[in-house]
C-alpha cells in the first residue's frame, strides 16, 4: 500500500515554514481554508506540546470533481498539510491525495487524485 503521508525535514524555523506552505499553496492555485494552531488549542486545555499547525488547503475545481464522483470523499477534504517541531527539528507533512483513490476505487478519481498529489508534493517541497 502507498504511504499515507509525505514528510520532509526543513532547515526553516517553524513560523517561516508555515508561511512558506501558505505562500506555495496560493502560488499553486490552492486556497487556505483554515490554519489550526494545535499547540495553542491544547495549551488552552492544559496540555503542552511542541509547535504544530495544520493547514487546510483546497482547490475548488478538484474538490468539485471528486465530490461529484463520490460525496463521501468529503471525509478526506480539505487537504491537510502539517508543520510541526519534533526533537528540535521542523517538519512539513502532507496527506498524500492519491491514497484517497485507494479508499474509493469505485469513484474513478485516480487521475485527479494523482494530479492533486503531484501539486501537494510540489507545495511541500517548495516550502522546504
Amino acid at each position: 500500500m502507498e504511504r499515507f503521508d509525505y514528510t520532509v525535514e526543513t532547515n526553516k524555523g517553524f513560523d517561516e515554514a508555515v508561511e512558506a506552505v501558505l505562500e506555495r499553496a496560493k502560488e499553486k492555485g490552492f486556497g487556505v481554508l483554515h490554519v489550526h494552531d494545535v499547540k495553542a488549542t491544547l495549551a488552552g486545555k492544559g496540555f503542552e506540546r511542541e509547535p504544530l499547525k495544520i493547514i487546510e488547503i483546497c482547490n475548488a475545481r478538484y474538490a468539485n470533481e471528486v465530490l461529484k464522483a463520490d460525496v463521501r470523499i468529503a471525509l478526506m477534504l480539505p487537504c491537510p498539510i502539517s508543520v510541526y517541531v519534533e526533537g528540535g527539528k521542523t517538519y512539513i507533512s502532507a496527506l498524500r491525495p492519491k491514497v484517497i483513490a485507494d479508499f474509493y476505487p469505485e469513484a474513478g478519481i485516480k487521475e485527479t487524485a494523482e494530479e492533486v498529489d503531484r501539486i501537494v508534493l510540489e507545495i511541500v517541497d517548495g516550502a522546504r
